[in-house]
């Protein structure tokens, strides 16, 4: 160590007496600016034991000496930074994103060199996989499905559009068809106003009519599934028409066609709807009305033509399923109310039985829930002051059908609570001066 200490010595000397020899020589400007530089040059740097303290004179060698293979600027003056961005040296990896602007030249010892390529006639074109007829149908279905429950055509759309292809796209309609064919009318309407909602975006006029005609085709096989499909198929037709996504020459090509007998009678409706008076008009509104779109005295008025219905013909399946039909599952406190009012207007005891009858199966398939049951009770029991006028039995017999009602199924514990104990009777005998019974003055309140 006292060796190098002294080797160090030496070498300043040395340094000291060339710039002291250089500053006699008198060289001018130029003399001393190379003095200058000596000077910064006569900086050493020393190697040094930690345990030891560093000569006078001498600077420690700093961390950064000791990365040996390090590229950065090692004058104790850089940013850390790689030397020229990275793309300075050997064997570094170059300027990021460089080999982008780099041309790929093929080597002949690659395994996948392809000799043909060569010469660079090589174009390359988009190729778009067509999904098979199978799954588009597979996948079709529960985006049509779900759109029977939201209604948003948009939605639909945009799902479709992801697997469907311009030349596979007649089979969408195709399906939007057969599925609903299966649904009650307001999914038919549902589905006329998607058809209407996709044409000139998924589907175009050529393909409407090609799964109008594969359709046609089918229709016997249809029939089997769903005896009216004819009847259905040609309402969808005329639709398609009046929603101008269908020409009507259609119908008319079809008219002299050979077609097959269920074929043949969709498309003679079809045109009798199409050549009726302000039929266009008239097709807006084919499926009907349904849900809750309609008005409420138009609901009352149906309501109580199924009851008188049901009374006449005693079919307990077709009151069923006419209540289905309605779709207006937040009004069916409105057909316990009517039935209940029908019960106590008709002061028969075989109709009582009947209507009874009518509501313990509407509760037992759950078409009515409990609280829309107790619900029209409920309402029976606050216009009470007003049916007696025109019924003056009427404590009695509601009082007569409610207990026949809870032998069949369950009442609500409230409806039960607000039932009068006894029948309206105001005075118990001639003997106690006409004073009112407290369930009297109950009845009033």
């Amino acid at each position: 160590m006292e060796v190098d200490r002294a080797a160090s010595d030496s070498e300043n000397v040395a340094a000291d007496e060339n710039v002291k020899q250089i500053a006699d020589g008198g060289a001018g400007d130029a003399t001393g600016s190379h003095t200058e530089k000596l000077r910064r040059k006569n900086k050493k740097y020393t190697r040094s034991n930690s345990k030891e303290g560093t000569s006078p004179g001498t600077t420690p060698l700093p961390k950064y000496r000791s990365w040996k293979n390090s590229r950065r600027p090692r004058n104790g003056h850089g940013r850390g930074l790689p030397k020229k961005g990275g793309a300075g040296g050997k064997g570094v990896w170059g300027v990021p994103g460089s080999e982008l602007l780099e041309e790929y030249v093929e080597d002949a010892n690659d395994p996948n060199y392809d000799s043909e390529a060569v010469n660079g006639d090589v174009e390359f074109k988009q190729v778009i996989v067509e999904a098979d007829p199978e799954d588009i149908v597979r996948k079709s279905e529960p985006v049509i499905l779900e759109y029977f429950e939201h209604g948003d055509t948009n939605a639909a759309a945009e799902d479709l559009l992801e697997f469907v292809t311009a030349s596979r796209s007649h089979l969408v309609c195709e399906t939007i068809i057969e599925i609903a064919l299966d649904h009650k009318p307001s999914h038919c309407e549902m589905a006329s106003v998607l058809i209407s909602d996709l044409y000139g975006r998924v589907f175009s006029a050529k393909d409407i009519a090609y799964a109008f005609e594969r359709l046609l085709e089918k229709l016997p096989d249809l029939v089997l599934d769903t005896p009216e499909a004819a009847v259905l198929m040609s309402n969808f037709i005329a639709r398609c028409v009046a929603d101008d996504c269908l020409p009507p020459k259609f119908v008319q090509s079809k008219t002299g066609a050979d077609l097959n007998s269920s074929a043949r009678q969709a498309i003679n409706r079809a045109e009798t709807l199409l050549s009726m008076k302000q039929g266009l008009v008239r097709l807006d509104n084919i499926w009907g009305v349904g849900g809750g779109i309609r008005p409420v005295k138009s609901l009352i008025r149906q309501i109580q033509l199924l009851l008188k219905e049901y009374l006449t013909s005693g079919d307990l399946a077709e009151a069923m399923r006419c209540v289905r039909d309605l779709e207006v599952p937040h009004f069916h406190h409105e057909l316990v109310y009517e039935t209940v009012l029908l019960a106590v207007e008709a002061i028969n005891s075989s109709v009582e039985e009947q209507l009874c009858t009518f509501l313990a199966e509407l509760r037992r398939c759950v078409i009515v829930t409990p609280d829309q049951m107790d619900r029209g009770f409920l309402r029976v029991l606050e216009d009470m002051s007003d049916i007696v006028l025109d019924v003056p039995l009427a404590y009695i017999m509601l009082d007569r059908f409610v207990e026949r009602c809870q032998l069949r199924f369950r009442l609500g514990d409230h409806v039960l609570a607000r039932m009068p104990t006894r029948g309206r009777k105001r005075f118990v005998s001639e003997g106690d001066g006409g004073l009112i019974k407290d369930h009297a003055l109950k009845l009033r309140e």
